[in-house]
């Protein structure tokens, strides 16, 4: 004989897998909510200097293509103050106000002898193509009588300290057979040299940068070219170390997306000029203009660091320690991160 369950017995069943459903539905749903909370924390912010109005960085930021890339894997940007070389930019780096920014070894090597907080990730070659403008240089005033690297022994040379202002003017010496205090040299960042090389406290400056151009739209002459020299530097991108530790993909999605606008800037340079506006101090008309058209048309595009960029890396390094223009010795194997494997 079959029995059936009280009516009520079956009510009570019924809303005790009711209610066991529920809280089943409300624990997935704050597990949920928690795992997108953990996500958006987790969303990993590189901040930059502002590019100004020129430039690959400055195309992407107007275009947002950073920004729509970096989505993808977890990152964002943020843009901030405009600084005038890697060695201006390492304050903000201290601070936290940058954690990816872009220079030279020769640079870096001088800051990662006392930090190891920053890596580089991405280089790229320096143009050896010979229609592309010079893009550093050994300048003298006008009215200078000096015509060569002897004629400026016991004269003053501006060079910022520990980066490739030095690096060059050390290089270019031991190629002209001169000993390194054959000349004097004074220490000055790229916004002081400017102003004492105009006001003729120095004999010289080995310029860098845009203050290489500008000297000469103002009538320097000169007297060594960075082509002129054995230059093993290569032209880096690096990130502080929370960022590789957070999100490495976020890096290589930004060399990537920074390798095809290079690309981009070699075939249509003109597109990459007065970015956000055409007139006004931020504006580059003239002969400027038509330097820094040539400089896109042939600048070089960025790739992971390779075995060979390491081993570059470490003869940059080696010569800064050789010549005591660092206190202690960098391991080049520890100041990158192959993003992309060796090879």
């Amino acid at each position: 004989m079959t029995t059936h369950p009280h009516p009520l017995r079956r009510l009570r069943r019924a809303l005790a897998a009711l209610a066991i459903g529920s809280l089943a539905l409300a624990s997935l749903a704050a597990c949920g909510s928690d795992q997108a909370a953990a996500g958006a924390d987790d969303t990993v912010t590189l901040r930059l200097g502002d590019p100004g109005n020129n430039g690959v960085l400055a195309y992407a930021k107007k275009t947002g293509i950073l920004e729509k890339e970096l989505a993808k894997v977890g990152a964002k940007v943020e843009w901030g103050g405009q600084y005038a070389s890697f060695t201006a930019t390492i304050d903000a780096v201290r601070a936290g106000d940058v954690n990816v920014l872009e220079g030279a070894i020769s640079p870096a090597i001088g800051y990662l002898s006392t930090s190891d907080d920053l890596k580089i990730f991405a280089v790229a070659d320096r143009t050896t193509d010979p229609e592309a403008p010079v893009g550093d240089g050994l300048v003298v005033p006008k009215g200078s009588s000096v015509r060569t690297l002897a004629d400026l022994e016991g004269k003053k040379v501006a060079v910022n300290r520990g980066g490739r202002g030095e690096y060059l003017l050390l290089k270019a010496l031991d190629q002209a057979g001169l000993p390194h205090d054959a000349v004097q040299r004074v220490y000055l960042n790229p916004q002081e040299a400017a102003g004492a090389f105009s006001a003729g406290q120095v004999d010289a400056w080995w310029a860098i940068v845009r203050g290489y151009p500008t000297a000469l739209a103002n009538g320097a002459r000169t007297i060594v070219a960075n082509t002129d020299v054995e230059d093993d530097d290569l032209t880096i991108f690096a990130a502080r170390t929370e960022v590789v530790d957070a999100n490495p993909k976020a890096l290589e999605t930004f060399q990537r997306v920074v390798a095809e606008l290079v690309e981009q800037g070699n075939r249509d340079p003109e597109a990459f000029q007065n970015v956000f506006t055409d007139s006004g101090p931020t504006a580059v008309e003239g002969k400027a203009l038509e330097r820094d058209v040539a400089v896109q048309r042939y600048e070089v595009p960025f790739r992971l660091v390779t075995d060979a960029d390491v081993a570059v890396v470490q003869k940059v390094a080696d010569y800064f320690a050789e010549n005591g223009l660092i206190s202690k010795p960098v391991d080049a194997e520890k100041a990158v991160v192959q993003l992309g494997g060796s090879s």
